[in-house]
């Protein structure tokens, strides 16, 4: 039985391999492998055409919210897939869920959806809210994931070889893309409803471990306003934060840690 909802806070930490099969050593004696086992995530990220919905997640605000469609692995075109509303507020996270046929699930977040549930109807609600969303991006990775064995709401996730594509963007093509976390880092989530164990804040401390502020999607838009600047350099066009602005909204310097 998948969870549904989800109300919890989420830190993210940036570790080496070495680093990570020193914590592999220790977490065996706390933790046990989910469901899916090892796995590749692939990701649709739905935005409005102005990209509206990155553009306030880069900004820092106290509320943000993000909506995907997601499967584990390449998908037939008729597979079911999870649907999920993705909120933060004021550093706790709350996700809403819910599995729908492939092209159900487009039509929802087109804004045409016809809702059965109350999770559909809130995703529902935010899509016409927006006028209705689009296919923006396509993230993967290959993600190993676990859950402590005394509190199956304690969970840590390791994501390897983050990738990220804006074309062919479903989930049935391919988990293909170009790679923006280097060979030899692991990106780790630790998602708790609580206090961090003991055991795992020692091993952060001792490994000189620290917090990172990492969006996937945002580091995927940043890609892509990169990309834009140096097409209009090429041609030789003359642009600046005004222009910039009216395109993309205000560009931060760093999205990929926002």
């Amino acid at each position: 039985m998948f969870q549904l909802t989800f109300k919890r806070y989420e830190i993210k930490y940036l570790l080496t391999d070495e680093q990570r099969q020193r914590l592999a050593i220790l977490m065996d004696r706390f933790m046990v492998p989910d469901e899916w086992g090892p796995s590749t995530v692939c990701n649709v990220y739905y935005d409005t055409p102005s990209r509206l919905l990155v553009r306030r997640s880069a900004e820092h605000p106290d509320y943000k919210e993000k909506v995907r469609i997601r499967s584990y692995g390449v998908q037939d075109p008729d597979a079911t897939v999870f649907v999920e509303l993705k909120k933060k507020y004021d550093g706790v996270v709350y996700k809403r869920r819910c599995s729908m046929d492939a092209r159900r699930a487009q039509a929802m977040l087109s804004g045409h959806g016809d809702p059965q549930t109350q999770i559909e109807r809130e995703l529902d609600y935010t899509c016409r809210r927006y006028g209705g969303l689009e296919p923006a991006f396509f993230i993967a990775y290959d993600r190993e994931a676990c859950y402590a064995k005394d509190d199956h709401e304690f969970r840590m996730t390791f994501d390897r070889r983050i990738r990220s594509r804006t074309t062919d963007l479903r989930l049935d093509v391919s988990s293909d893309g170009e790679q923006y976390l280097e060979d030899g880092l692991n990106l780790l989530e630790v998602k708790a409803g609580g206090a961090i164990p003991l055991w795992l804040t020692e091993f952060l401390n001792g490994e000189g471990l620290f917090k990172v502020r990492f969006s996937k999607v945002g580091a995927a838009w940043q890609r892509e306003l990169q990309r834009t600047l140096e097409a209009r350099h090429r041609a030789g066009q003359r642009f600046g934060a005004v222009s910039l602005r009216s395109q993309f909204g205000s560009v931060p310097s760093n999205v990929a840690f926002a």
